[in-house]
């Protein structure tokens, strides 16, 4: 298991309600991994965490374009930069595709059990 100098803890954004947050949560509990939980709808995200995720898989990836918040806001026609769309994302954490998760220097966005399989290897 992914050790190293210890135990594995992963961090993961999301809100409660959201499946893919809790299907996430649920895979790191059955592999007993320490998980610190970080729910976006009591604290959101700020613009440096978010941009570590958008460094990595880019903003738009960060984007839930199917999320009801997301149409809410009349966001499918606007045409904004990479700074303003994490500050709108950092306001705005149901427009976020969830979970967002990160161990050490790695960050997945979405369900993506084959990749934390991977860290659970390394």
């Amino acid at each position: 298991m992914a050790t190293g100098t210890g135990r594995m803890e992963v961090q993961v954004f999301g809100t409660r309600k959201h499946p893919a947050t809790r299907a996430a949560l649920r895979f790191w509990a059955e592999r007993r991994v320490t998980t610190h939980f970080v729910d976006l709808a009591e604290r959101a995200a700020s613009p440096g965490e978010l941009r570590r995720f958008a460094q990595k898989h880019g903003v738009t990836a960060l984007i839930d374009t199917t999320s009801k918040r997301y149409a809410a806001l009349g966001l499918a026609h606007v045409r904004y930069g990479d700074e303003r769309w994490l500050q709108i994302l950092a306001a705005e954490p149901l427009v976020l595709q969830q979970p967002l998760t990160r161990w050490q220097q790695r960050v997945t966005i979405g369900a993506t059990p084959e990749t934390w399989v991977k860290w659970l290897s390394e």
